[in-house]
């Protein structure tokens, strides 16, 4: 390997933190299980009812808090050493941050985080203290605080710079994410023509693998052990 480090870029679905025991969108348990999507998910449903949403929000962030990195996150912290990484996450959790990764990019939002509901909501950040957020946190225009979440029928204000960061990588590994979430899905389009794909998910084997990628039908922790002994 040259001197100079390589972009990697690592683009985390759900499957990521599911060693971590957080639920995917998609598994029959966990919180998810009991709510609708567009009861709790989109921006109509904080407007009809901010309560409930915030109560589904607090239970996944005392969840998250008390939930610890697993090995696919540390891992990827210590690839820092051989490469220049960047995480592109579509997970809401802070599991990255927490395990050591410098570079986080967070697609869908971080739900450590909250934002005014005001006019200039996408311009400040408050780091929530502790797992509760209610109506009477308010930011410092007077709104009223919802989480930093990117919820179903909003833009994703981050799509274009991971778009750009991915278009720069020289190795991408997708890991644990269906990519049939859109647009994020679309993202692994923009990596060029030279740059080393994989993915690494359980069920890779029976997912339609876009083409140029190799896929490694494992979990995230095995599967970044094997792709560290066969390219590392």
């Amino acid at each position: 390997m040259s001197s100079k480090k390589q972009n990697l870029v690592i683009f985390s679905g759900a499957g990521m933190s599911a060693e971590s025991g957080i639920a995917t969108f998609r598994d029959s348990n966990g919180l998810w299980h009991n709510y609708r999507v567009e009861d709790v998910a989109t921006p109509e449903a904080f407007r009809k009812n901010p309560s409930l949403v915030q109560d589904f929000y607090n239970q996944r962030r005392k969840q998250i808090m008390e939930t610890k990195p697993n090995a696919a996150h540390n891992i990827i912290s210590d690839l820092d050493n051989y490469f220049n990484v960047i995480v592109v996450t579509q997970n809401i959790d802070d599991l990255h941050e927490r395990a050591g990764s410098k570079k986080v990019l967070h697609l869908h939002g971080n739900i450590r985080y909250a934002k005014s509901c005001g006019p200039n909501r996408e311009e400040k950040y408050y780091l929530i203290d502790g797992w509760e957020l209610n109506s009477s946190h308010l930011c410092d225009d007077g709104h009223p605080l919802r989480p930093h979440v990117v919820w179903f029928g909003e833009e994703v204000p981050m799509l274009d710079i991971a778009a750009q960061v991915i278009r720069q990588a020289n190795i991408l590994i997708v890991i644990g994410t269906s990519l049939s979430v859109y647009p994020a899905a679309g993202l692994i389009h923009a990596a060029s023509e030279s740059c080393r794909k994989f993915i690494i998910d359980p069920k890779a084997n029976d997912m339609s693998v876009p083409h140029g990628f190799e896929a490694i039908n494992n979990g995230a922790s095995d599967g970044l052990q094997h792709w560290i002994k066969k390219h590392l």
